[in-house]
């Protein structure tokens, strides 16, 4: 399923933190050479003076000397503590890291955790200047907050034991038990692709495996690039069959500074343009899955963005 997982980034189907450096993601079974993302987060482009106006998003976050950004610290291959450094490692907390170093010189962020229940109201309060949170574009959630982006595209599949048989696809659900997290994209397909499925609703990616490897559940959907590195740090875990959805992340912003998203997408097309995100992707999520970059979604591709 790994192998399928780097074909599927191949072609594009398939479809933050405290401190000042990242260490790199390490093992997994697809390997990468390349930048590490520590180097790929030291080597990202800074803004032009002029691209910071006065008294503007960016400038508050520049006179700050800080990015506060909403995310997790358990999203395998996306935002993940290391227990032995402390650093976080994935892609998520990688673009974090490079949009901070792109408005204040430096990577300086600040982790506060949030939930699919929370990251809406951290924004609207000012908790936090930007969401990276493997963050569906929809369009109701961009009636509360501004989608940059998308910089990723996944979409939902299914988690089951290695040893499991007779699950291949999200019909199979039916009758099962399955896990996911609630007010995720994910919940409300599930009612949709199986409806006499059980769902067991969770708040965080590790509750859900765990109900799985205890047998609580028979399987667990989510977005197909969350699972694969779920299923490359366990091997009595696979992912099975092909997303049945299409999941556009977004970086999450306060709806009311319009200049806030133009500044962060004209960023995205930067680090688009000169390899940045695809050395990111390689030291990160190719470090799990192994291939060759995905070329990265259109920026105003996903309806809400």
């Amino acid at each position: 399923m790994l192998a399928a997982g780097a074909a599927l980034a191949l072609t594009g189907v398939l479809a933050a933190c405290g401190g000042s450096s990242v260490h790199p993601v390490k093992g997994g079974r697809g390997g990468t050479a390349g930048p590490t993302q520590e180097q790929v987060v030291a080597g990202a482009p800074v803004a032009p003076a002029a691209a910071i106006t006065p008294g503007s998003w960016m400038a508050k976050v520049k006179k700050r000397g800080t990015l506060l950004v909403g995310g997790t610290d358990s999203s395998a291959v996306f935002s993940q503590r290391n227990p032995v450094t402390n650093k976080l490692e994935g892609f998520d907390a990688g673009l974090s890291q490079m949009l901070a170093r792109y408005i204040i010189g430096k990577p300086s962020t600040k982790l506060s955790l949030v939930t699919v229940d929370t990251r809406e109201t951290l924004l609207q309060n000012g908790t936090v200047d930007a969401v990276f949170a493997t963050y569906t574009v929809t369009p109701q959630r961009a009636e509360k907050v501004a989608f940059a982006g998308p910089y990723y595209e996944s979409g939902d599949a299914i988690l089951v034991k290695a040893g499991t048989t007779g699950i291949t696809g999200p019909a199979d659900l039916n009758g099962k038990t399955v896990a996911t997290e609630g007010n995720s994209t994910a919940a409300l397909d599930l009612k949709k692709v199986a409806p006499k499925a059980k769902t067991l609703l969770f708040q965080e990616d590790g509750e859900c495996v765990a109900a799985v490897k205890q047998g609580r559940a028979d399987a667990y959907v989510l977005d197909q690039s969350i699972l694969l590195g779920d299923a490359a740090d366990d091997t009595g875990l696979k992912v099975v069959g092909q997303p049945f959805t299409q999941e556009p992340y977004g970086i999450g912003l306060p709806k009311a500074d319009p200049e806030a998203k133009a500044f962060v997408d004209a960023w995205l097309k930067t680090i688009y343009a000169d390899g940045q995100w695809a050395k990111l992707w390689q030291a990160t999520i190719g470090a799990k899955v192994g291939g060759s970059p995905p070329a990265p979604p259109a920026i105003g591709s996903a309806d809400g963005s």
